[in-house]
C-alpha cells in the first residue's frame, strides 16, 4: 500500500482518514481517536496531507510534519469547492 494523499476531518475527539495512492484509488478509510493520529501517521510513509484550516489544525499540521509529511490547510468551503468541481466524488441524493 502506496499512499500519496491523505484527507484528515479534524474533530473533537473521533478524526476521519481518507488515503488514496497515486492512481486515485481508495487504500485508507478508517476513524481514529486523538491518541491514535500520531501513531499512525509514523507508521506510513512520507506523503501529502490536506486539513480543514480550523482551531487544532496548526497544531496537527506540526506534529505531522514533523514525522516527515507535507502538510496543506485549507478553508472547508474552498477545499469542497475544489472537490466538487473535480467531478471525483460519489454523488449522493438531492433532498
Amino acid at each position: 500500500m502506496q499512499v500519496s494523499t491523505i484527507g484528515v476531518d479534524l474533530a473533537k475527539n473521533v478524526f476521519q482518514v481518507h488515503g488514496v495512492d497515486s492512481a486515485g484509488k481508495v487504500v485508507i478509510t478508517r476513524q481514529m481517536r486523538r491518541k491514535q493520529v500520531i501513531d499512525f501517521f509514523s507508521k506510513i510513509p512520507p506523503c501529502l496531507v490536506g486539513m480543514e484550516a480550523c482551531g487544532t489544525a496548526h497544531h496537527w499540521a506540526r506534529e505531522v510534519s514533523k514525522l516527515g509529511h507535507t502538510v496543506r490547510l485549507m478553508p472547508l468551503r474552498e477545499g469542497l469547492c475544489q472537490t466538487v468541481e473535480k467531478r471525483c466524488c460519489r454523488r449522493s441524493r438531492h433532498l
